[in-house]
């Protein structure tokens, strides 16, 4: 399975609580709920597609009960690609403190987490997808197990929060496999990792 991250942030890298005012209030956050205001058809479609091309999910604890209290305790609407997704594949945990996951088919990864991953993309199928789980996609990245990287970048700053990258922290090349924005200004970008960036060795001659 590929490796795929798919993260919504701010202009200024915020991820936090972007679901509704009270899903995330860690660290005195109080700006929660940006996304729905910024939402529309176009940014939906896209989503249902993502979700419909996952063969299994993994989360960081944090997000997995975010979605595990919403998705996961909601009836079947009917018809609903995210839903049905979220309740019926595979999903994993990394945690070394859950212990009695409560939504149905989960698996909680809590030994070598980078061996467990490794076993997952191992199998085949298409996608194993990161939803939200910051920290975790940064250790992801860190131990070179991210095939593709998914950003979906609305048009606001947040100004405080949880942000998808620490300010200092490992580098990383990206190579851009697919732009688009939808008509209320999300951006949509998706990107491979290769490895680390070149930098410029020479200075510049003034002189000339």
């Amino acid at each position: 399975m590929k490796l795929t991250t798919i993260t919504m942030v701010s202009v200024d890298g915020v991820m936090q609580g972007l679901g509704g005012a009270d899903e995330d209030r860690s660290g005195g956050f109080e700006r929660g709920g940006w996304i729905a205001p910024l939402f529309d058809e176009e940014g939906g479609t896209f989503l249902n597609q993502v979700y419909q091309g996952a063969d299994a999910f993994l989360f960081g604890r944090r997000t997995y009960e975010i979605f595990a209290g919403s998705w996961g305790a909601w009836a079947d609407p009917g018809g609903n690609p995210i839903w049905t997704a979220l309740n019926t594949m595979p999903k994993y945990v990394a945690s070394t403190t859950l212990t009695e996951p409560r939504w149905a088919n989960t698996t909680v990864l809590s030994g070598d987490v980078a061996a467990a991953v490794g076993a997952l993309k191992a199998k085949g199928g298409g996608e194993l997808q990161v939803h939200g789980s910051g920290k975790l996609i940064r250790w992801l990245l860190d131990n070179q197990l991210v095939d593709e990287i998914t950003l979906l970048v609305c048009p606001l700053v947040i100004g405080q929060g949880t942000r998808l990258f620490a300010d200092t922290g490992p580098d990383a090349a990206l190579d851009l496999v697919d732009s688009r924005s939808t008509p209320k200004g999300v951006t949509i970008q998706v990107y491979r990792p290769t490895g680390r960036p070149q930098y410029a060795t020479a200075t510049a001659d003034r002189s000339t």
